[in-house]
């Protein structure tokens, strides 16, 4: 049996490799707004013609019936070794679609040819008539598109084109060799290539957009009963808006269950008064659409929202899909639950680790769509309430087909949700709940902190196919954590994970009062819990304390608003130091026009010196010439001259420099430096 044709064997370019995709196509890449999309492929064909690609975009199909918008077309060049790269801007918050389209083109390989037998000396009378025949063949098919196309303007362009094709066809028929080579025709076929027999890449892939709190952003973590309710946040915000966060993030305000209730420290009994954890969600007060009586209302809550938005601060509302053993849906749905041979309902367990406050959703359950319905409508009800920012607590612990199936549709009824995912968790698994729709990630960066670990792991997650559709959120503690390094490293370990948190990553987060001020004591030896802590019982925080990093982070914080170079991850990359306890990086914007270079103090105890080393060419710099460093923490400026230059550092008084790169010139009165 002989095999079966191809649709079309004339067809002869292939297109393999694109990129940027996620699985063959299986999930979207993540852009903001304002971000470009460069896409790549190998594109080849048998023999030497000469080959055009373009990458076609277009935003994806809504409505209903679903109407495709119009194709934009961008030119691809060629990268070498049959490599083509073309890019496009997002600019609008809708997701796109794209693909590439390739053929041989004949009239590029007809002049390519012409100019080799002119520089030669041969006889190209046989090679105009076949130049002049191509243009005929054009001239035709744009003149059947203006007879079938319903715009006036547009049918007026298309008959001009094939016209204008048509007396070139003359000129070359009638042996003017020039006319054949004139970068006005080029342009004109280039507008007008015969596509017929083009090869369209087999996928079209899509590229996921949010807005730019997606990308950027600095979020602040507290505790609302520690500040007197969601009354005492409004009260906040001032404070919050001068230190230049753009997100106050809430742990769950829902009323807390009393069954098995958590006491200080953790302990599996409570006293009488002790508040509970807040992530132990549910009582004959209400649900997850309820707030607790004791932080406020929800008009309190609204309130909070809208005195926010006066500040620029977006509120963040923690979600949490597991309930207290009294939540009304125990009562109600007990079918939702996992249930044990003795028929009591089975609480939460890592063992040995027991959370008896705690059951959670069985995924599993007969009524898994009644479940899932009831959790979307959880997000629904609190983005009626004004919240457009999530951070969803261990959503590693829930099934990943309803990830997808929520944050989606989420996201197709509100453009613009941003949902962070809390999941300390195994990489494959980290790695696929962004890939399901979340927005942003929690990831390693806690437990990162040589300088290896820390260029090895920024670089994994800036500079591989990871960043197509991971964004780290960098935070340097939480609640549930508080790494050895804070434990024991004083006021300027914390500054050094801050500076490297806010400046590594374009979005970052501290469990405020707790980092700001420094609190470093474990539960025991050997645990990254904190003592006393305030997952279990209300803190009273001296914000005013001399111990407090306020005025660092203030500062670190405008930095950032102010250079767009902190405000993305595309461009971090790391540079020598000839001692391993200095790191040093430098993010820049993609035309340079902002370059910031940090240089980190890895250890708190001791000063330490070195010697950098920076591609001055890469940054535009002439290396025979000066350049100003301006140390934005210290408002200092130094004059460099030459790529390596000599750093120290004392953590105590200085434990990082944040250098704006400035060229200077000389004018005829003194220096003037300039960007």
């Amino acid at each position: 049996m002989e095999p079966a044709f191809p649709k079309d064997g004339r067809r002869r370019v292939v297109i393999e490799n694109v990129t940027p995709q996620i699985q063959a196509g299986r999930y979207a890449v993540k852009r903001t707004v304002g971000e470009r999309v460069t896409v790549e492929a190998d594109i080849f064909a048998d023999g030497h013609d000469t080959l055009s690609a373009i990458v076609k975009y277009r935003k994806a199909a809504g409505g209903t019936p679903a109407v495709p918008e119009a194709w934009q077309e961008v030119p691809m060049t060629p990268a070498g070794n049959d490599r083509w790269s073309a890019e496009f801007s997002v600019t609008e918050l809708v997701d796109l679609i794209f693909t590439v389209e390739a053929w041989v083109d004949h009239f590029k390989s007809w002049r390519a040819d012409l100019q080799k037998r002119l520089k030669a000396g041969q006889d190209v009378s046989v090679d105009l008539q076949m130049g002049a025949n191509l243009l005929e063949k054009a001239g035709q098919q744009v003149g059947v598109q203006a007879a079938a196309c319903s715009g006036d303007t547009l049918k007026r362009e298309l008959q001009q084109a094939a016209e204008q094709l048509s007396r070139r066809a003359e000129e070359i028929r009638s042996g003017k060799a020039a006319s054949a080579l004139d970068e006005e025709l080029a342009a004109l076929m280039a507008r007008y290539p015969d596509r017929s027999l083009a090869t369209v890449y087999e996928r079209e892939l899509r590229v996921q957009v949010d807005r730019e709190r997606a990308r950027f952003g600095a979020w602040y973590e507290l505790f609302p009963r520690s500040f007197g309710g969601l009354k005492g946040c409004v009260e906040q915000l001032p404070r919050l808006a001068r230190m230049g966060f753009d997100v106050l993030y809430l742990p769950p305000i829902h009323p807390i269950g009393k069954s098995f209730r958590k006491g200080k420290n953790n302990r599996v009994t409570s006293e009488p008064g002790e508040p509970g954890s807040p992530w132990a969600i549910g009582s004959e007060e209400g649900g997850h659409k309820a707030v607790h009586p004791e932080l406020g209302t929800l008009d309190d809550f609204r309130r909070l929202v809208d005195e926010a938005k006066k500040f620029g601060i977006e509120i963040a509302l923690d979600i949490a899909f597991q309930c207290a053993p009294d939540h009304p849906y125990v009562r109600e749905h007990p079918g939702w639950f996992r249930h044990r041979p003795d028929g009591t309902i089975q609480y939460a367990e890592n063992p040995p680790k027991k959370y008896q406050d705690i059951v959670p959703f069985h995924f599993e359950c007969d009524d898994w769509r009644g479940l899932w319905t009831e959790l979307k409508s959880i997000f629904e009800f609190w983005i009626g309430q004004g919240v457009t920012i999530f951070r969803v607590d261990n959503p590693h612990t829930k099934t990943f087909p309803f990830w997808e199936w929520c944050l989606n549709g989420l996201k197709a009824e509100h453009p613009g949700l941003i949902f962070l995912s809390e999941a300390f968790t195994r990489p494959k698994v980290m790695f696929n709940l962004a890939k399901l729709g979340f927005t942003q990630s929690y990831n390693y960066f806690p437990w990162r902190n040589t300088k290896d670990e820390l260029e090895t792991y920024l670089t994994e997650l800036t500079q591989s196919e990871v960043a197509d559709f991971l964004r780290p959120n960098l935070w340097p503690n939480t609640p549930d954590i508080l790494t050895q390094f804070l434990q024991t490293d004083g006021r300027a370990g914390f500054a050094i994970r801050f500076v490297l948190a806010a400046t590594l990553g374009a979005s970052y987060g501290i469990y405020g009062p707790a980092f700001e001020l420094c609190e470093n004591v474990p539960r025991g030896p050997g645990e990254e819990e904190y003592l006393n802590s305030e997952k279990y019982e209300v803190r009273n925080w001296d914000l005013r304390s001399p111990q407090s990093l306020e005025e660092m982070i203030t500062r670190v914080n405008r930095v950032r608003r102010e250079h767009r170079a902190l405000q993305s991850n595309c461009h971090l990359k790391f540079h020598r130091t000839d001692n391993p306890d200095l790191i040093a990086y430098t993010k820049s914007t993609a035309d340079w026009s902002d370059t910031i270079l940090v240089i980190v103090n890895l250890s708190p105890h001791y000063r330490h010196s070195g010697w950098l080393e920076l591609p001055l060419e890469e940054f535009g710099l002439d290396p025979s010439r000066a350049y100003q460093m301006h140390d934005l923490l210290a408002d200092s400026r130094y004059l460099w001259k030459g790529g390596r230059n000599y750093i120290e550092l004392n953590p105590i008084f200085t434990p990082a420099h944040i250098f704006q790169l400035r060229r200077y010139i000389r004018t005829e009165r003194d220096f003037d430096y300039f960007m």
